[in-house]
């Protein structure tokens, strides 16, 4: 495949970028000889990393890295002591920490000093409810300022956040709940959209949620149970806090990703692992301090905390609009919070491009763009640059057990579109074809020990998921991941899609085995099979299923909508079904297992 640049950095921008700073401290002009320095001298390029970005430590670590216990159970900071959310209040106190609009409102903006007052005031709440070291505590809210301050707040107070989407039906939350048994639960009464009130509060109750802290938004009555809480009752009136100190492996917030046995994986994050999304943010979009960094999400999905930590670690202003990311009202917010790096999924670029909402909004505050979530469009991410004046996009691709991205771009180097340019900095991969040999297209496998990535699964074996079976590399261990890359002839890369049985739909990760388990429920359907189907020319993935039919009188039509509306009652209303396929019988392996991968193929050579 041959490919052509695009958008080609200037001298200027090369110079007034980290990743340049950090190559002439330590003597590179070469980047990728200075990549090549950041994997083969790991302790040097962390140890350099944690210091640009000013982690906060009580106590210094004794050494950066420890193997002892093998690459697969690394510790990073051994011996050392902190709250990472010490490291997120470094600005000045009257910096804008937060700016952010409420749909149809104007621009609000808090400083540091007002954020930190109100999670200082939050985690006295914690104290209040007489909660305790180690408590759980979850947040199933939209991304506002009072989300992002819980979330704070109880790391701060040692308490493990659990982050649960908005978007999931009470079936989903309850799961989480039962795996995670959090003491209490914070929530709004409705999410507003467009003018609609969704609900939220009523959701959490049919999870049948512990004691509820209810923030309420909308002007209608809510009727709360015994325990249960208004915001304004839970909320308390001290704005000072002393954090509590713990070790670099401690967790701080635990976050669910989806596994191929149907029930999602627990995942914990530690003390260590925002290092790895700040220091992506710092290297890759080139956050610098005072930025306004602005990635339409949720607490629920990784980009959430990773837009929390890697925005205020490095320095830098969080932009939250509270309305849906897909109308003029976003594209007005986006022009006078004056963002300098805007991230997306590939589903809304395609949406801006097909209703031309964005061009009429003038983005030139943006420095960059960054993509993940989904595979992107060519076309799509050209059209993305113009809307900035011809900005760079930062394709960016990792996982919630990962804390970031293992490959991703850069603005040193020339930019193409929907290509990666870069394996993460401090962090490598290698690609294997099934024989296990290298080959520029295959399966990845992550080569430890990379700073963030997990150690420990709430519900799973760790090792058995990640590195159980995998194949050895120039005698090295390698970590599974799911994903399957392309490496071009300038040595970019494309993604492939994923190798087992997860997807990603709208950004979101999901195994095909939670949707067959509520589609084999339903009166027409004896067996299923779920697939992600990439469009011809590229783009989000197209949700697929096939089905082996129980005899009914259902129409074609009909049955669509069955298969539409179980999924999103019971999994997830942003996951749409393009199409359903009658067949004979699903293909299977000798071990009985479906073969997705040949449903693939047939759907895209049909």
């Amino acid at each position: 495949m041959s490919v052509k640049p695009f958008w080609k950095p200037s001298k200027k921008i090369i110079e007034q970028s980290n990743i340049f700073k950090m190559m002439q401290a330590n003597g590179f002009e070469n980047y990728q000889d200075f990549w090549k320095w950041s994997v083969s001298n790991k302790e040097d390029f962390w140890e350099a990393t944690v210091n640009n970005l000013g982690i906060k430590l009580t106590k210094k670590y004794t050494s950066i890295l420890d193997i002892s216990k093998g690459v697969e159970n690394s510790e990073w900071l051994k011996n050392a002591k902190l709250n990472i959310v010490d490291s997120c209040f470094q600005n000045e106190d009257e910096a804008t920490a937060i700016i952010f609009q409420e749909e149809g409102k104007s621009i609000q903006k808090i400083t540091q000093n007002e954020l930190l007052k109100l999670v200082n005031q939050i985690a006295n709440g914690f104290v209040e409810l007489s909660l305790k070291k180690g408590d759980k505590i979850a947040i199933d809210m939209p991304m506002t300022v009072e989300a992002v301050a819980i979330y704070l707040a109880g790391i701060k107070a040692g308490m493990p956040i659990v982050t649960i989407a908005d978007s999931f039906t009470p079936n989903e939350i309850a799961v989480r709940l039962k795996i995670t048994a959090p003491k209490v639960i914070f929530t709004q009464d409705v999410l507003q959209r467009a003018g609609k009130e969704l609900p939220l509060f009523q959701k959490v109750c049919e999870a049948k949620a512990p004691k509820v802290v209810v923030l309420k938004v909308s002007s209608k009555n809510i009727y709360l149970r015994e325990n249960d809480l208004l915001w304004t009752d839970f909320l308390s009136s001290k704005t000072e806090f002393i954090t509590t100190i713990q070790k670099p492996d401690d967790i701080i917030t635990i976050l669910f990703s989806s596994g191929t046995t149907g029930e999602p994986k627990a995942i914990p994050w530690t003390h260590t692992t925002p290092i790895k999304g700040a220091s992506d943010g710092y290297y890759h979009q080139d956050i610098q301090k005072n930025d306004v960094v602005c990635w339409p999400t949720n607490l629920g999905w990784m980009m959430g905390p990773w837009l929390v930590f890697t925005a205020l670690i490095n320095k830098a202003s969080i932009a939250l609009y509270y309305g849906a990311p897909m109308g003029e009202g976003f594209g007005e917010f986006v022009q006078n919070a004056k963002v300098t790096m805007l991230g997306v999924i590939p589903s809304f670029v395609k949406h801006w491009k097909t209703s031309n909402c964005m061009e009429n909004y003038n983005w030139n505050n943006i420095k960059c763009f960054s993509s993940t979530g989904e595979i992107s469009n060519p076309s799509e991410m050209e059209y993305l640059m113009q809307l900035a004046n011809n900005k760079p996009v930062i394709e960016y691709c990792g996982g919630t057990e990962i804390g970031g991205g293992y490959v991703t771009s850069t603005v040193v180097q020339p930019n193409i579109a929907s290509t990666f340019s870069s394996q993460a900095l401090g962090g490598e991969f290698v690609l294997l074809a099934k024989n296990n040999q290298k080959s520029t297209m295959g399966e990845l496998f992550l080569i430890p020990p990379i700073m963030g990535l997990s150690n420990t699964l709430l519900n799973r074996n760790h090792f058995d998921v990640y590195y159980k079976d995998t194949p050895t590399y120039k005698g090295q261990l390698l970590r599974r991941h799911g994903d399957e890359l392309q490496q071009l002839e300038n040595g970019y890369y494309k993604a492939q899609g994923r190798v087992d049985d997860a997807m990603n739909l709208g950004g979101i990760k999901v195994s095909s085995i939670q949707i067959e388990a509520i589609l084999n429920r339903l009166e027409f359907i004896n067996e299923s099979a779920a697939i992600a189907v990439s469009p011809k020319n590229g783009g989000p993935s197209l949700l697929v299923v096939y089905y082996v039919e129980i005899a009914s009188n259902l129409s074609n039509e009909n049955r669509l909508n069955e298969v539409r509306t179980g999924i999103r009652k019971q999994l997830n209303p942003l996951f749409k079904v393009t199409d359903l396929i009658k067949i004979n019988t699903l293909p299977r392996t000798a071990s009985n297992k479906v073969m997705r991968r040949k449903l693939r193929d047939l759907y895209e050579n049909k």
